[in-house]
């Protein structure tokens, strides 16, 4: 290759490579802003038999070129023979070449990778939300089944109570009959009093362990359902 071609393919590079420069960081800032770009970020864009860069960006690719450029062109500058010159030129030019045409179409077809990346990310986000949703639901039939199983202890607990109330009642009920059997004219007007205070409670008790009982059973109907 002489020396005139040499200068006309290293500018023809040159100004090729600084044009995507420009291009590969405007591309960089706008796939930055993208939701889908965290899809195929960490993902090397092109493959280390091509480039020895390994980045998601374009610009360090970029980078890498250049210094292609400028090493070839050191290097042919100072190489002894016309021969030796036109087998490196011819190599190296290849390889650069290679490099600024995998670039171009990378970038041309950055837009089109990222709505696909789009699609994937639209993809995953409804898939997360349904599961979001379910998670809620679980939960809030976790609560509800826990509050149910709180609530219908607390009704046999109630239940419990009012049995033992009762059966105190009763007791207390026996005894004033007896002592009322067994006592003068005066105590047993007084005893009668003391047991029919004792039977309008006892009627009471007994009318809330029916109502007791109810909510009982209404609280495991729902819980079958």
């Amino acid at each position: 290759m002489s020396n005139n071609r040499h200068q006309i393919a290293i500018q023809r590079l040159t100004t090729l490579i600084e044009h995507l420069s420009i291009e590969s960081r405007q591309i960089d800032q706008l796939n930055a802003t993208h939701k889908s770009h965290w899809l195929i970020e960490n993902n090397n864009l092109f493959s280390q038999l091509l480039f020895s860069t390994e980045s998601d960006l374009f610009s360090p690719y970029v980078d890498e070129v250049k210094k292609r450029i400028h090493e070839f062109n050191r290097l042919y500058q100072h190489s002894d023979s016309n021969n030796s010159k036109a087998e490196f030129a011819k190599t190296s030019l290849a390889l650069i070449e290679q490099q600024i045409s995998a670039l171009m179409n990378a970038i041309q077809a950055n837009q089109s990778m990222h709505q696909a990346a789009q699609v994937s990310f639209d993809a995953k986000k409804k898939v997360r939300a349904k599961r979001a949703t379910a998670a809620r639901k679980t939960e809030q039939y976790g609560q509800l089944a826990k509050s149910v199983l709180l609530s219908s202890h607390q009704l046999y607990k109630q239940l419990s109570e009012h049995h033992e109330f009762e059966r105190r009642l009763v007791a207390m009920i026996d005894e004033r009959e007896k002592l009322r059997q067994q006592s003068n004219a005066t105590n047993t007007n007084k005893l009668s009093q003391e047991v029919l205070a004792l039977h309008q409670r006892l009627g009471r008790c007994r009318k809330a362990i029916s109502s007791i009982e109810r909510n009982i059973e209404q609280a495991e109907k729902n819980n079958l359902r």
